[in-house]
């Protein structure tokens, strides 16, 4: 089992030093969200807080995640980042390729790339994608990013992406993980073909439902005995013997945070209180389920 320090939407200072305290705590993934413009008017609804509400992303800085991750890799040596979840069939895929190829690179291999189908419609609007069968989209998308990111000339034509035979350089010398995010039907067989699946977190009580419905997904493949990365956000996460019912579930990696996420209005913890917490969390629970 491996553990994930997530702290979105926080001052943005705050992000170097909190990834080196999460890195010498002991955290093997420090998580990077997503999340491009947040439109005057919606009726849109966020599917996976208690309510709905989207209130609580106004004026919450979200940094470009990756810049964020090349940034953070230079300050730091051992920690992967793992982005939770990019918003891919709004970007064009060439792009996202070179994105992640540069943010593996700088960061040496430390890059997890996890990716999402926006539920947002003012996202497809606002740059332009079409909101119809934005999962054949999705599915071109991740053909091509990963295409591109194993090196050589790759060239794509589908109904929803067209790429003329291209490569990039640099390309990273290890695989970037790919993880799908979602938890709809559609989007766990998504994640039963790549590299895993990122749970964006809302009713515990559907989530040991969506990780057998993974593992059966995978067997169905022939795919059952290959690695398979499962990140989970859990209130089972916070105790010893809820992290040993995880990993009996197939649970690869725990997604932990310390404040609330879905609160209005800015993020008034200090620094050090966040550094704090993370460090009392690998003192107390990391070192004693890894003892």
């Amino acid at each position: 089992m491996k553990f994930t320090y997530a702290e979105a939407m926080t001052n943005p200072a705050f992000y170097v030093p909190l990834a080196q305290a999460a890195e010498d705590a002991g955290f093997d993934s420090f998580l990077v969200p997503d999340s491009v413009a947040y439109p005057e008017r919606s009726d849109s609804v966020y599917p996976f807080n208690p309510d709905g509400s989207r209130e609580f992303l106004e004026d919450k800085p979200f940094l470009e995640p990756f810049a964020l991750v090349s940034a953070l890799g230079t300050v730091t040596e051992r920690i992967r980042f793992t982005i939770s979840v990019l918003k891919l069939p709004i970007r064009h895929p060439v792009h996202v390729a070179k994105l992640a190829s540069t943010a593996a690179v700088m960061s040496g291999n430390r890059l997890t790339l996890g990716v999402g189908v926006s539920p947002w419609p003012e996202d497809y609007a606002l740059t332009g994608t079409p909101w119809e069968r934005r999962g054949q989209r999705m599915d071109e998308c991740i053909e091509v990013v990963q295409g591109l990111l194993d090196g050589g000339f790759y060239e794509h034509h589908g109904a929803a992406v067209d790429v003329p035979s291209i490569k990039i350089c640099p390309v990273p010398s290890q695989h970037v993980p790919l993880l799908v995010g979602g938890h709809s039907e559609a989007a766990l067989r998504r994640a039963a073909r790549f590299d895993g699946w990122i749970h964006g977190g809302g009713e515990h009580d559907d989530l040991p439902t969506m990780i057998t419905r993974l593992h059966d997904l995978r067997a169905e493949l022939g795919r059952a005995s290959e690695p398979f990365e499962i990140h989970v956000i859990s209130g089972d996460a916070y105790s010893l013997d809820g992290l040993r019912r995880l990993e009996e579930q197939g649970v690869t990696e725990v997604i932990v945070g310390f404040r609330w996420p879905y609160d209005v209005g800015a993020d008034e913890q200090p620094l050090q209180d966040k550094i704090d917490l993370l460090r009392r969390y690998a003192d107390r629970t990391i070192a004693a389920f890894r003892g």
